[in-house]
C-alpha cells in the first residue's frame, strides 16, 4: 500500500467537527459500541442480529472502503458487493455446467474478526503503524458484548461487504486455481460458494479441500455449515443464489414462483390484493424483467399489457 496517512485522511473528511486529535481518538476508542442493534426473522428459524453504527461511524467506515478499494485485492470469483456483478451474473457463469455443488459459511460476517482482518493485511503487504491499525480496527469492528472484549463484523456496517471480501481474497485465490486445475467453475456470492462441472464425481473431494484451505487462512474462524451443503445435476433443479437454471441451460425465476406471482396478479386484477402483496409484486417484476423477461412479456399477453404496467408503474 502506498503510504496514506489513514488518520490524517480520516480527518481531512470532515465528517465530525473534533475539537482535537484527542476528542478523534476518543470517538473512535468508543467506536464498536457506537451501533444500534435489533434482531429481524430469518427466513426458516430464528432471528438474525443487525447491528447499524451510528451516522458518523457509517461515514467514516465509507470513507474508509474509499480509501482501501485503491489497495486491497477482490477476487474475480466474489460476486456480491462488487460493482457490475450481481446474481444474475453469477448463475450466468454456472449456466453451462450440469454437475452444482453449493456450500455455505455460518454466521459469516459474525465470525470475521481483527485477527483475520491483519493477517489478510500480512499476506497482502499492507502496512500500517500501530495507532493506524488501532483507528481502522475499532472503525470497522463491532463489540456486541459489553462483558466481552472480542470484535467482530457487523451485519448493518456498510464496511462489512468490502471487508469480507478482501478477507477472502486468499482462500477464493487457493480454491480458484485448484477447481480451474479440476475443470470445475468457482464463484463465491458472500457467504454462498457454487462449484459447478460438466466432469462427473469430481465435486464429491470439494468439501474437505475447502475445510482445509479455511483452516490454513483463517483458522477456526470461519466454518461451513454443513446443513447447506447440497450436491444437484441437470436432472434435479439447478439453483445459484435463489436463480434457477433450466434444463434449457436459461436463468428462471422458477415454476413456483411464476406460480405464485400469477397468483397475486390475479388478486390484483380481483381488488382482493393486500398492500404489502402488491408492493412485493411490484418489486419482483422489476426483478423478472431483468432475470427473466420472457415470462414478463407472458404476463403481458395473459393479463394484458396494461395490467402489468398499471402494477409496475404504481398507476
Amino acid at each position: 500500500m502506498s503510504k496514506v496517512d489513514v488518520i490524517e485522511y480520516l480527518i481531512s473528511k470532515k465528517i465530525h467537527n473534533f475539537e482535537s486529535k484527542k476528542e478523534f481518538f476518543q470517538f473512535f476508542g468508543e467506536a464498536p459500541k457506537k451501533y444500534k442493534r435489533y434482531e429481524i426473522p430469518k427466513r426458516t428459524s430464528g432471528t438474525r442480529t443487525i447491528a447499524q453504527p451510528i451516522r458518523e461511524l457509517k461515514d467514516y467506515q465509507r470513507a474508509l472502503i474509499e480509501l482501501f478499494q485503491h489497495y486491497f485485492p477482490i477476487h474475480s470469483s466474489s460476486m456480491a458487493y462488487v460493482k457490475g456483478k450481481d446474481i444474475k451474473s453469477n448463475a450466468e457463469v454456472h449456466s453451462q455446467n450440469i454437475y452444482f455443488l453449493k456450500m455455505d459459511f455460518t454466521d459469516f460476517f459474525n465470525s470475521i474478526t481483527p485477527n483475520n482482518f491483519w493477517k489478510a493485511c500480512e499476506r497482502s503487504d499492507l502496512k500500517f503503524d500501530w495507532l493506524e491499525k488501532e483507528v481502522i480496527e475499532k472503525a470497522i469492528f463491532w463489540k456486541p458484548s459489553k462483558y466481552s472484549k472480542k470484535l467482530i463484523l457487523s451485519i448493518g456496517a456498510p464496511s462489512s461487504p468490502f471487508i469480507s471480501n478482501f478477507i477472502m481474497y486468499s482462500f477464493d485465490d487457493e480454491i480458484t486455481r485448484y477447481c480451474e486445475d479440476k475443470g470445475i467453475t468457482y464463484t463465491r456470492y458472500a457467504d454462498d460458494m457454487t462449484f459447478s462441472t460438466n466432469i462427473p464425481n469430481s465435486l464429491f473431494i470439494l468439501p474437505e479441500q475447502v475445510r482445509g484451505l479455511l483452516i490454513k487462512f483463517y483458522g477456526n474462524a470461519i466454518k461451513i455449515n454443513h446443513l447447506k451443503t447440497v450436491f444437484s445435476s441437470k436432472k434435479h433443479n439447478r439453483h445459484v443464489t435463489g436463480i434457477t437454471i433450466t434444463n434449457n441451460d436459461e436463468l428462471s425465476i422458477g415454476r413456483a414462483k411464476k406460480r405464485y406471482i400469477k397468483h397475486l396478479v390475479h388478486n390484483y386484477i380481483e381488488e382482493k390484493i393486500s398492500l404489502d402483496d402488491l408492493n412485493y409484486l411490484r418489486g419482483y417484476l422489476g426483478f423478472v424483467k431483468y432475470v427473466e423477461p420472457n415470462f414478463l412479456i407472458s404476463l403481458e399477453k395473459k393479463y394484458t399489457q396494461t395490467v402489468i404496467q398499471k402494477i409496475r408503474l404504481g398507476s
